[in-house]
């Protein structure tokens, strides 16, 4: 594995199968750990916001999510093993928690969710133990963090958004006794099947993003036009990084 640059922003080169491993071991080794993902629009965000970027940038493993730093990967001259976005890597990541024991605590979503995506993934993963859930709406973190701890969850899978989800995980998780927490965006919306994914044709064709586009326009227009915002970021770290 190892840590490379994208920018001022750092991402790990791995695959699945090394990341988990190491997933584990950490987990065995009560070793607290905190995973996120860079996609085109979290680079974004991480250009204008410092606080957000320096989370990202002393997170343990930063996994690569999508076409867009793929290629921008390229143009700093280095390439990822496979795409390892949130939404495919965090169904693996469960399917491995259940063999291993380890419980689960779910956040995010509006009201309801949370307890779905529960009752759906324990039918799909056979011994997943999900022992605790809340929407992402509360206004009081102190009780959710109770309610943590007092489920003993190993794992705290966080969809509240970007970069929210990654400001409560840094500002919360040395108040709580789990030892991974996972940065998901809407994954748990997914698990739930209040969002649908895209067919699997679309998704190997790796246009996933146009579907969701076509199926929430409103909300996602201005990320998909961030993609022309993050290749002007790239070129501009990379002009900065060899003038440096």
């Amino acid at each position: 594995m190892e840590n490379r640059l994208l920018g001022n922003v750092k991402v790990n080169v791995t695959n699945r199968n090394e990341i988990l491993s190491k997933i584990t071991t950490r987990l065995n080794e009560k070793q607290k750990t905190v995973i996120l993902f860079l996609n085109a629009h979290c680079y974004n965000i991480a250009q204008k916001d410092d606080i957000y970027r320096k989370h990202i940038n002393a997170s343990d493993f930063v996994l690569n999510d999508g076409i867009g730093v793929e290629l921008g990967a390229k143009l700093f001259n280095f390439r990822f093993d496979e795409n390892l976005n949130g939404t495919d890597f965090t169904p693996q990541l469960l399917e491995a928690a259940a063999i291993s024991g380890d419980s689960i605590f779910l956040l995010g979503g509006q009201p309801g969710v949370a307890e779905t995506a529960k009752t759906k993934l324990e039918r799909r993963i056979p011994g997943l133990k999900i022992v605790g859930c809340s929407d992402g709406y509360f206004t009081h973190s102190q009780k959710i963090v109770e309610q943590i701890n007092q489920s003993k969850a190993d794992i705290v899978i966080v969809g509240m958004g970007v970069p929210l989800q990654e400001k409560w995980i840094y500002n919360h998780k040395d108040l709580i006794h789990s030892t991974l927490f996972v940065g998901v965006g809407a994954y748990i919306d997914f698990a739930s099947e209040r969002i649908k994914r895209a067919p699997s044709l679309l998704r190997k064709m790796r246009m996933e993003w146009l579907y969701r586009l076509l199926h929430e326009p409103k909300r996602l227009w201005k990320r998909n036009i961030g993609s022309l915002i993050f290749f002007y970021y790239i070129f501009k770290n990379k002009s900065r990084k060899k003038r440096g």
